[in-house]
């Protein structure tokens, strides 16, 4: 399997906004939190979403991935989240997610933030 840290033109990822965490968190909540946990290692109709940065692409503990994304070899980052939420079917052909993908950068760049912030956050007991 070959790692990548990005797919694609990396340029296209150069000029990512900061993201607001406020705006990432409605965002969340009405467009990924029907199918992703965020503040759980326990998948829901998706992978769970806690520590999602950094992880390689179709490791998530517990989740039965489709072979497209246990074969992908993405590292999800800033960048990689940013490419792939605008179009997650095109990123990842033959994924079982079912989202259309966010079109706005400022919408990815939110939810990234809110993402960032919560996915790293220490699970309470």
């Amino acid at each position: 399997m070959t790692i990548f840290a990005a797919k694609g033109d990396a340029s296209s990822s150069k000029n990512i906004p900061e993201g607001d965490y406020e705006k990432g968190k409605k965002i969340y909540k009405y467009r990924c939190a029907q199918c992703h946990a965020i503040n759980s290692k326990r998948s829901l109709a998706g992978p769970t979403l806690y520590g999602l940065m950094g992880r390689m692409s179709g490791t998530a503990p517990g989740y039965v991935y489709s072979q497209a994304n246990k074969h992908l070899g993405v590292v999800w980052t800033r960048e990689t989240l940013f490419d792939y939420l605008a179009d997650p079917k095109k990123y990842i052909p033959g994924t079982k997610m079912f989202f259309v993908g966010l079109k706005k950068p400022e919408d990815r760049a939110d939810v990234i933030k809110y993402m960032e912030v919560e996915g790293a956050k220490p699970l309470s007991s």
